[in-house]
C-alpha cells in the first residue's frame, strides 16, 4: 500500500504542479487514495521531496534530481556509489562538505560533477573529504536533504 502511495505521488507531483501537501491530499483522493495530512507529511519526508521554483515565480514539489536520476536508470552507478562510499553529509552557510571512506572522495566528487546539481559553483575533494560550493544556504540545505535522503536508503 505505502510502496503504491509512493509512487502514486511520484506520478503525480512530475505530472502536475502541486505546491502543497493539502493538494497533493487532494490529488491522491481523486486517485482513489484517501489519507491524512500526517500521512502526505511522512511520504514526503519518506520520499526526500524538495520544492523547486517554476517558470512563474510559485513553488512546487519535486523529485531530488539524485533520486529521479536513480529512478530512471533503475539504481544508477551515482546512486550505487554515493550509498556506497558516503558515511555523512552536512553544511554551513552555502557549503556543502560529504565525508567519504578513506580514498574515495575523488570518484564521489567526479560522480557529483557528472551529475547536474542545481545551483552548484564547484566542487574539490580530498582524500575523505569533499567541498560542494552552493549558490545559496537554500540550495545548500536542499542538496543535504537530497544526499541525505540516498544515505538514508542503503
Amino acid at each position: 500500500m505505502k510502496s503504491h502511495r509512493h509512487q502514486l505521488i511520484l506520478k503525480i507531483i512530475s505530472e502536475n504542479n502541486i505546491d502543497t501537501q493539502e493538494n497533493l491530499q487532494k490529488a491522491l483522493k481523486k486517485h482513489g487514495c484517501v489519507v491524512t495530512q500526517a500521512t502526505v507529511s511522512r511520504d514526503i519526508k519518506e520520499l526526500a521531496l524538495i520544492k523547486t521554483l517554476t517558470a512563474s515565480g510559485d513553488y512546487k514539489y519535486s523529485i531530488p534530481s539524485f533520486k529521479k536520476d536513480a529512478l530512471d536508470n533503475h539504481g544508477s552507478v551515482i546512486y550505487t556509489i554515493l550509498s556506497d562510499a558516503v558515511k555523512e553529509v552536512d553544511f554551513a552557510l552555502n557549503t556543502v562538505v560529504v565525508k567519504c571512506n578513506t580514498g574515495m572522495a575523488q570518484a564521489v566528487c567526479a560522480k557529483l560533477d557528472s551529475a547536474t546539481i542545481d545551483n552548484s559553483v564547484g566542487t574539490i575533494a580530498g582524500d575523505d573529504t569533499i567541498f560542494i560550493l552552493m549558490r545559496t544556504e537554500r540550495d545548500a540545505s536542499r542538496l543535504v536533504k537530497e544526499l541525505s535522503a540516498i544515505l538514508k536508503a542503503r
